[in-house]
């Protein structure tokens, strides 16, 4: 009986007693812990002491032998988890905004005040001290008031204090059973508290991870409505932008917007729908290589007030909602496929920068741009599917209730009753105004140009308005450029787009060096680029490209041009290496929105003076040959 000892584990989730005995091996009493904790046996380690240090191995020592006593205290950490709350995970890499900001003093530095300090020039008392950056006082009293201090400004409260963060976290929340749990059957059949999801109660976020949104000029957002304007039909596109420094807030970040990329969607008065989009690596691509990245998405909620004089109705209110259940699920669906990159939580990610923006009618009943993103807990609720909107209800969201194939855990939130007391109520239904966080947009007084052409290249994935973008829109585009500077024709995002994805003459590996002139403004690497094959050749297809008048040519006429236009391209030594792709599209795809080319068949009363070279063509690109 003297041989009988018991060891205590303490281990992230608690501390447990594990019976032994002063003859058992290592190896033994390993075996007995990972059955308690339920792990594997190459799932956790044991330490002699907090630091990490005296790791006890699987072997064939006994415990007495290790110096372990009865009554003494191990540590267990799980494989691959810190030892500390609160260490930082060096190996993530940051945004360059949060590694520049994190590098800044933050401070809020006062002048001296003449009435109420009473010290030399160099002294300091507490009318002039420097505030800290998460100084909620001085957010209150900004114009206008700050509800919600930076992100920033959040770690520097967390982090500070005489412990400087030693047991700060940033933990992601869970709403899903832990796995690995063996005391019992799994769900339904079994859960305990050890893989239990904590409840959630929903607070008001104080801190957000974007604290401005500025579009760089007034032309993107015009472009964007110009849908709208033409169709009566909601519209969607993605921001793409870049991340800056936000001097109007302590520590802030702005998402500055340079470009709307529209992606393939069906679209009606009053619904929108996102379709599969073959272009999104390539899009995603091109504006990484321009140093640009997506930073949120916008959609249109407009609905015509009055035609004469262009107002929109005033619909989106305290009275109604700002943002539908179904809205918030879809933001924080984005925002779970944009994670921030964070140093201070284990998995190495919290929270999202992704913005929603909504063109909206706002008081005056003008067209207004509202930002907003979606809490933390929201998206924890979206990307465990526990949250659902209701539909008779946009402004409420509905928790779901636990089944045999999912558990959900309770989710509360608290409002005052008609006394005023602070009651708990369940979700089920829940109002989304405790999931938002309102965001400020706005645009500059100067307006900035990273995309600095003044025309206006089609955009993406409007053939519904015949904008569509082809070789006979760029002869146009070209032909209507009045600048003689190469670098101002190409600087459009839409007109990059094109050359990069058309399937005539994709330019996906030769345009590296045109989108390194449009990323820094050089007007030489420019011009050595315009020397290129690549751009000879698409000159040479826009020459060729057939100018087309709707009710003046006949379709068989331009079916007849396109086949001497592709004849000319075989035979042109310089573009004679792109033939094979030269066809496949312009053939199947409409030169003009009132006309649509199906393939040439052999077999068709026009005739052609290309005689056997038209055959030819049908061979070769229609019958390929390995």
């Amino acid at each position: 009986m003297a041989d009988n000892i018991i060891i205590r584990v303490q281990s992230p989730d608690g501390m447990k007693k594990i019976p032994s005995t002063k003859r058992e091996t290592a190896a033994a009493f390993l075996k007995k812990v990972a059955k308690e904790f339920g792990f594997n046996s190459n799932g956790f380690s044991i330490y002699l002491n907090r630091n990490k240090t005296g790791e006890i191995l699987s072997q064939n020592k006994t415990l007495s032998l290790l110096k372990i006593k009865h009554g003494d205290m191990l540590f267990l950490f799980p494989s691959g988890s810190s030892g500390s709350s609160g260490e930082v995970m060096d190996t993530v890499q940051e945004d360059e905004i949060d590694q520049y900001l994190a590098k800044q003093d933050g401070k809020i530095y006062r002048n001296r005040d003449p009435q109420l300090c009473r010290h030399g020039a160099l002294g300091k008392c507490v009318h002039c001290v420097p505030l800290e950056p998460f100084d909620e006082d001085y957010l209150n009293h900004l114009d206008p008031p700050v509800k919600h201090m930076s992100f920033h400004a959040y770690i520097r409260k967390l982090t500070g204090g005489a412990d400087k963060g030693k047991f700060a976290a940033l933990e992601n929340i869970s709403c899903k059973i832990k796995s690995g749990c063996e005391g019992h059957p799994p769900w339904p059949e079994g859960i305990c508290t050890k893989c239990q999801p904590s409840a959630i109660t929903l607070n008001r976020q104080k801190y957000r991870h974007v604290d401005n949104i500025m579009f760089e000029n007034h032309t993107i957002a015009d472009r964007f409505l110009d849908f709208w304007r033409k169709t009566g039909s909601q519209r969607m596109g993605y921001l793409y932008g870049r991340y800056t420094e936000h001097k109007d807030i302590p520590l802030g970040i702005r998402a500055e917007v340079a470009a709307i990329y529209e992606p393939p969607q069906n679209a009606t008065q009053n619904s929108l729908e996102l379709l599969e989009d073959p272009k999104a690596a390539a899009v995603e691509e091109i504006a990484a290589k321009l140093g640009l990245c997506k930073v949120g998405w916008i959609f249109t909620d407009l609905l015509s007030e009055d035609t004469r004089i262009g107002t929109v109705r005033y619909s989106r209110n305290k009275d109604s909602y700002y943002l539908s259940a179904e809205e918030c699920i879809t933001a924080g669906y984005f925002q779970n496929q944009q994670p921030n990159p964070c140093r201070l939580s284990r998995e190495g990610h919290f929270g999202s920068k992704f913005v929603t923006v909504v063109a909206t009618g706002g008081p005056d009943n003008q067209v207004h741009f509202e930002g907003y993103q979606v809490s933390n807990q929201c998206m924890a609720l979206v990307r465990d599917e526990c949250l659902l909107p209701c539909r008779d209800a946009p402004e409420l969201g509905y928790a779901k209730e636990s089944s045999p194939e999912q558990y959900v855990p309770d989710v509360f939130y608290k409002d005052k009753d008609k006394f005023g007391n602070d009651v708990t109520f369940l979700a089920r239904p829940l109002p989304v105004e405790y999931l938002i966080i309102d965001i400020t947009t706005t645009f500059p007084k100067d307006p900035q140009y990273t995309f600095s052409s003044t025309q206006r290249f089609p955009i993406e994935n409007r053939d519904v308005l015949g904008e569509t973008q082809d070789f006979h829109s760029l002869a146009t585009y070209l032909s209507q450029c009045t600048s003689t500077v190469f670098l101002d024709i190409v600087s459009d995002f839409h007109l990059l787009l094109f050359l990069v994805t058309n399937e005539v003459m994709p330019l996906r590996d030769s345009i590296g060096l045109l989108l390194d002139a449009v990323k820094t403004s050089n007007e030489d690497l420019a011009q050595t680029w315009k020397k290129s094959e690549q751009w000879a050749t698409i000159e040479q297809l826009c020459s060729k490209s057939p100018s087309i008048k709707e009710g003046t040519v006949s379709k068989p006429h331009v079916e007849l041009d396109l086949c001497c236009t592709l004849m000319h391209v075989l035979c042109h030594p310089v573009l004679s290496r792109y033939t094979c792709p030269a066809v496949k599209v312009p053939v199947a795809t409409p030169l003009h929105p009132a006309l649509t080319l199906s393939r040439p068949t052999l077999n068709s009363p026009m005739t052609s003076p290309c005689g056997d070279q038209l055959r030819d063509l049908d061979a070769l690109f229609f019958h390929p040959t390995s």
